[in-house]
């Protein structure tokens, strides 16, 4: 067994391997459990983790976790999947950060791909009951996330500002060009009047290797530049689906509520997929424990060829999780000099903010304008959203009661 003051990302001639695999065993068995159970979004996964690998197994201090997840914030990607990965790297080396991985997505994964091949089977206005159940719900989950990182990520006048602007300019020209404008822009404003927000500082062994820590940035930007060289190249492939996977992992910031009008701009628009299609999988994950990113497992499957479903899931799966990977690994590496640099806390917390009106434009547009088409489905949605924000039931029980209303009240 490794000890808990051992550092992992040591890799001297003298470590015994048997120790780190079997340390890489632990951590899938714990993130495993994890992946199992731990529903409510990427803010209650940190909640998880804190109780488990800190307060249970004492695999890291309070002050390491504080530092992982306020280092996991300042980067794009899957945060709660980020500092899962640098968790089982900090107690088992590489092993173990792969192990944590794929511990904490495969069980929503492999459901979120089950769904892809058996939802089109069934067939009835029932489940189109069901399916339109599950994009109400996507409603109530996308507003719920709006005010929780309103109330975090905006709580001044100048980012309330920020985040208004930001939703006011894409309702009038979206696309994801306009997107990373409005997070410049947001990054211009935090720089210009955030200076004063600090982050925890984070006390954690700075031990990866610079050559480590390199060739993860150096294959990161190789990857963001050199797929839409090879998509444009090789339009409507499975290279064309990993650059629109690898762009949106590599460019969203705040989480997998975030991912969605990003995902969706490039495949719905493009043919791939329609409205309906990507927002009853966006439903559906909402009823899955671990990552949200692990709708990309469905969407990958649904806009296969035929007989390519598994093949094209697992494409998706991979690129869209991978430039989170990556830039964590540079990004704890590079950790103490963002940390110590006031200008970068400013610039994050304008970037931040432009997140929330991001998601509250994705909120106006394509989430409710394409759910909600009567007063029933109106009543639905808010009533999911009060019995997330208001009287806090588990998200599972919101998804099962708006289905079951849902299905209920659909025309037969």
């Amino acid at each position: 067994m490794i000890s808990v003051n051992a550092d992992p990302f040591e890799t001297g001639a003298g470590e015994d391997m048997t120790a780190r695999n079997s340390g890489a065993l632990e951590v899938l068995a714990e993130a495993l459990k994890l992946g199992m159970t731990s529903f409510g979004g990427p803010i209650a996964h940190l909640g998880y983790f804190e109780r488990v690998y800190v307060r249970r197994l004492r695999w890291l201090s309070a002050e390491e976790y504080t530092g992982l997840v306020a280092l996991c914030q300042l980067l794009p990607g899957p945060a709660s999947s980020q500092v899962s990965f640098l968790i089982g790297l900090r107690r088992a080396g590489w092993p173990g950060a792969i192990a944590a991985f794929l511990g904490f997505t495969l069980p929503s994964a492999l459901l979120m791909y089950l769904f892809a091949v058996f939802a089109p089977r069934v067939q009835g206005s029932m489940m189109g009951g069901v399916l339109h159940g599950l994009k109400l719900v996507a409603v109530a989950v996308v507003a719920q996330a709006v005010l929780s990182m309103a109330r975090r990520l905006s709580p001044d006048p100048l980012r309330a500002l920020i985040a208004a602007a930001a939703m006011t300019i894409l309702l009038i020209s979206g696309g994801t060009l306009m997107q990373m404008g409005v997070l410049v822009l947001g990054a211009v404003g935090g720089l210009a009047g955030c200076r004063r927000v600090h982050w925890p500082a984070m006390r954690l062994h700075d031990s990866i290797g610079n050559r480590a820590a390199g060739a993860a940035l150096a294959l990161f930007l190789a990857l963001l530049m050199g797929l839409p060289l090879a998509a444009a190249a090789l339009p409507g492939g499975m290279t064309a689906l990993a650059d629109i996977f690898y762009r949106a992992g590599a460019l969203v910031f705040g989480g997998g509520h975030v991912v969605l009008p990003l995902l969706r701009d490039a495949l719905v628009p493009g043919g791939w997929m329609t409205d309906d299609a990507f927002l009853a999988g966006y439903g559906f994950a909402q009823a899955m424990p671990g990552p949200l990113f692990t709708v990309s497992a469905y969407l990958g499957a649904v806009v296969a060829p035929q007989g390519g479903m598994l093949p094209s899931a697992g494409v998706a799966l991979g690129f869209m999780f991978l430039p989170g990977l990556l830039i964590a690994i540079a990004g704890l590496r590079l950790w103490a000099l963002i940390n110590a640099a006031p200008l970068a806390s400013g610039a994050l917390a304008g970037v931040n903010a432009a997140v929330v009106g991001i998601l509250g434009a994705a909120l106006c547009t394509p989430v409710w304008t394409t759910s909600v088409h009567d007063y029933r489905d109106a009543v639905i949605a808010v009533a999911g959203l009060l019995l997330l924000e208001r009287w806090r039931v588990p998200p599972i029980a919101v998804v099962i009661l708006c289905v079951v209303v849902s299905a209920a009240v659909t025309p037969h």
